[in-house]
């Protein structure tokens, strides 16, 4: 590897991460930005092709990414809207691929029928990548959310399935129904228990290892090593890492707080970087997209790609339309998409695509088995790069203004959220005094200062959530106790720090003494930030 090539896979996280940092620090949605960016700098003179690598995204990407979703996704909201996700990832998957592959085979007319599908299961599913990144910061309701954050974690593997037997009949390998069908159970089950099987024991490993970063470089692992597993088997590697992510994100309240303290600030920054070179890059497969495409009318490659986004919008809000009038019967009672039209409305526009449709389109062969190229390949990147285009920006930049005009926000629950936090810390607060009363009963040597330290401290986390109920403020405005602690602990807090940034500089401490006693401050700050 050449020094200047080292240098461009170098600048492109750099660019990546300052880009998403303008986005944040400005407002603008990342992954907007940055997709942006790279359609910009694609065409800078002296840029190089950087042409995405299938298995670079299926396989270092993809992984911690969706393992990082399922983390933070709640086992029982999913299982209470199982049947709601299990439309969208299925259901509309293959109506999807069905729909968008007759349009593109009837619309474009060097496009055959069998590519023309494998262009409808490459634009299927919405991205796990896109929908976390945009939807969680939008302020739908919950439950929105999880539909929308659980279809896009397994529609993958309905997706990547149906590609295969698609692609399968394209190139010639031999194709029928009974096989695909015989093949997504077996990829679906055969994830879903590798997940199963891998999740328990690596719990057990972590709860025994009582080392805060070992522990979370297991976490790093796993999905890794559920994805490999699963591929190795021919199972999915999709499903085999959101089932062991969602295991292990269900049971994290068994490892101690430093590891949860450690691993989630970890795991923030590591997506944060994912995302933003995964976004960066699909901005800058433009230039490969092009390659073999000067002989077309750019008439009507621009009229082809709007009618292909065109339609694939249209699959998502006729199956949402045509299915929210159907009751999906659960084991709660009647569950049906969203409490009225407008929270259909929300989640028929939210289907943005991402990387592993870009990905899977540059996973296309170029010759077929019979040695001959294969049919249509440059129009079906084409294709596949405008929809992802058209979906990240037309419907990225547009959600939040929906979501404003629809009324769908989450601004109800989060009171009620609050209100049941309050109560809970009611409870364990007292659940927490009535255990001090049976340790200063069992034992009336303890010293009565710290009896009352911890008495106080009980009960100031029993006030705190109620006090956040008015903002910070009481009801004649003034600041409230639990607020006026933390701001002059605060200043305190910098002041000690200052202190000793001081004392280290005159070289009284040495810099070893300088980060532990920064660490058990910044422990107290993270703390009063909790609220």
């Amino acid at each position: 590897m050449g020094a200047t090539h080292a240098l461009w896979l170098l600048a492109i996280p750099v660019c990546a991460i300052a880009v998403a940092a303008l986005a944040r620090r400005f407002g603008t949605p990342a992954p907007l930005a940055l997709v942006i960016a790279g359609l910009v700098v694609s065409f800078l003179p002296g840029v190089p092709e950087f042409e995405l690598e299938p298995e670079i995204v299926l396989y270092v990407f993809l992984p911690p990414l969706l393992f990082s979703a399922a983390w933070q996704s709640s086992y029982y909201n999913m299982r209470d809207n199982v049947r709601s996700i299990g439309a969208l990832s299925v259901g509309l998957v293959l109506f999807s691929t069905l729909l968008v592959g007759f349009a593109a085979y009837w619309l474009v007319p060097d496009l055959p029928l069998a590519p023309a599908l494998v262009l409808g299961a490459i634009l299927a599913p919405p991205d796990a990548v896109a929908a976390v990144s945009v939807a969680q910061r939008l302020g739908l309701p919950r439950r929105l959310v999880t539909i929308l954050v659980g279809e896009s974690l397994f529609n993958d593997a309905t997706a990547l399935t149906v590609f295969r037997v698609a692609l399968a009949a394209a190139v010639g390998t031999g194709f029928s129904l009974a096989e695909g069908a015989g093949r997504f159970l077996y990829a679906a089950v055969a994830g879903a228990v590798v997940g199963l099987l891998l999740g328990p024991p690596l719990h057990w490993l972590r709860t025994r290892l009582n080392d805060p970063l070992v522990e979370n470089s297991v976490a790093l692992a796993a999905p890794f090593a559920a994805y490999l597993i699963a591929e190795l088997v021919h199972a999915s590697g999709v499903i085999a890492v959101v089932v062991s992510g969602l295991y292990l994100g269900h049971r994290f309240t068994d490892s101690p707080a430093i590891t949860r303290l450690i691993g989630h600030s970890f795991w923030k920054v590591m997506v944060f970087i994912l995302e933003s070179v995964v976004f960066l890059l699909i901005g800058l497969q433009l230039p490969p997209v092009l390659d073999g495409l000067s002989d077309r009318g750019w008439g009507s490659l621009a009229w082809w790609a709007a009618a292909v986004f065109g339609v694939t919008v249209l699959a998502r809000f006729l199956w949402v339309v045509a299915t929210s009038y159907l009751p999906l019967w659960s084991g709660r009672g009647e569950e049906r998409w969203a409490p009225d039209w407008r929270g259909r409305v929300v989640i028929g526009w939210a289907g943005m695509r991402g990387v592993v449709s870009l990905a899977a389109a540059f996973a296309i062969p170029f010759v077929t088995s019979a040695g001959d190229p294969f049919p249509g390949r440059d129009l079906v990147l084409f294709l596949t790069f405008t929809t992802v285009l058209a979906t990240l920006l037309v419907q990225g930049l547009t959600f939040p203004a929906l979501i404003r005009r629809m009324r769908v926000g989450g601004g109800r629950e989060r009171y009620a959220d609050t209100v049941a936090e309050a109560g809970a810390q009611h409870a364990a607060a007292r659940a927490a005094l009535d255990r001090l009363e049976e340790l200063t009963r069992d034992d009336g040597a303890l010293d009565a200062d710290v009896v009352e330290r911890l008495r106080t401290l009980a009960e100031q986390n029993q006030l705190r959530a109620w006090e956040r109920l008015g903002g910070g403020t009481g009801q004649d405005g003034a600041e409230v106790p639990s607020a006026t602690y933390r701001r002059l602990r605060r200043e305190m807090l910098a002041a000690e720090r200052a202190t000793f940034v001081r004392m280290r500089d005159e070289r009284r401490i040495d810099d070893e003494v300088l980060e532990r006693v920064l660490h058990e401050l910044d422990l107290e700050e993270v703390s009063l930030a909790r609220d």
